[in-house]
């Protein structure tokens, strides 16, 4: 069956779909519509996303550092009321090659000021530059650089969990993975938002493909190549749906429906759930991919955020 473009926009919540079509109007006049550069298209992902970040909580302290010998940018974020019982390890997305902790700003915020605790962002490197696995190992040498010095900038690092979107729900999922096969249980959890977890496609891929969702096959097929440096792999550490999934932390999961990467969601909801990890997951009907970037514009990526952040300041609190 066929789905017109009217007839698939239906499907979305207005202020997402505002957002879908605002983000994509926006790239395609500063692109002129052909094919630039890696260089290019980052500084338009930043210039497009610039206003939807812009807003929301404001922290009692914010600082943007330069770690491992200045060669990775971190933020930290601690709102008003403290560093609460733990800390936020936060991996934007964007295909492992796109965005920063400038575009995700906001979202981190919103977390920070809503579970009360630190948050912390990571400028992890990106591909195509830097393929797998160099993102996974600047996340370690940033869990180290926290142990170490969290405690000193007023951080809570007595627990932490690692949360991030699409891409950066696959870094933290893997991440977990890596440490708990290195005998490393210090994960308290997992928030883990439609994240890319496998290069088969499924069912959704069809279903949610082009205009107006959010994200495209091509474009994540593209993004994994940059990734991996081939089309796919048998690594569990890239593709995590290939791994055991046992002896995990807690698992939240924020699943748009609207979305291509709807399927292997759900799969890890039921593989992790075998695997007997305690898993939270909500699917929002409405919702594409990146939609809580939307959250200025769309009440479901508010009640998603706020969702999330229940769960969050729970598994915080022990």
């Amino acid at each position: 069956m066929t789905h017109s473009t009217e007839a698939k926009a239906s499907d979305i919540e207005p202020g997402i779909r505002f957002f879908v079509d605002k983000i994509n109007a926006e790239a395609l006049a500063l692109s002129g519509g052909k094919a630039v550069s890696m260089v290019r298209r980052r500084e338009i992902a930043e210039k497009v996303r610039a206003p939807w970040t812009a807003g929301g909580p404001k922290m009692a302290f914010s600082e943007t550092l330069r770690i491992a010998e200045e060669r990775l940018r971190v933020r930290v974020h601690v709102p008003a009321s403290g560093a609460g019982e733990g800390t936020l390890v936060y991996l934007h997305g964007g295909g492992w090659a796109l965005f920063s902790v400038d575009t995700h700003d906001r979202l981190m915020r919103e977390y920070a000021a809503q579970v009360g605790c630190g948050v912390i962002g990571l400028d992890y490197s990106l591909a195509p530059e830097h393929p797998f696995p160099a993102a996974l190992d600047d996340i370690e040498t940033c869990l180290t650089w926290l142990m170490e010095q969290g405690a000193g900038m007023g951080l809570n690092t007595s627990r932490l969990i690692l949360g991030g979107d699409s891409a950066g729900g696959n870094l933290s999922l893997t991440t977990a993975l890596r440490r708990r096969d290195r005998g490393q249980q210090d994960i308290a959890g997992l928030l883990l938002n439609y994240a890319a977890l496998d290069t088969t496609e499924r069912a959704s891929h069809a279903r949610y493909d082009g205009e107006p969702y959010m994200l495209s096959v091509e474009e994540m097929k593209a993004f994994w190549r940059d990734y991996l440096g081939a089309p796919t792999t048998g690594d569990p550490y890239a593709r995590p749906l290939l791994a055991d999934l046992s002896g995990l932390p807690p698992v939240h999961l924020c699943i748009a429906q609207c979305d291509i990467l709807l399927d292997e969601n759900l799969e890890l909801k039921s593989r992790l759930e075998a695997g007997g990890v305690p898993v939270s997951a909500e699917v929002y009907p409405g919702a594409t991919h990146s939609f809580l970037e939307a959250v200025s514009v769309s009440p479901l990526a508010g009640r998603a955020i706020a969702e999330a952040s229940a769960w969050l300041a729970k598994v915080l609190a022990g």
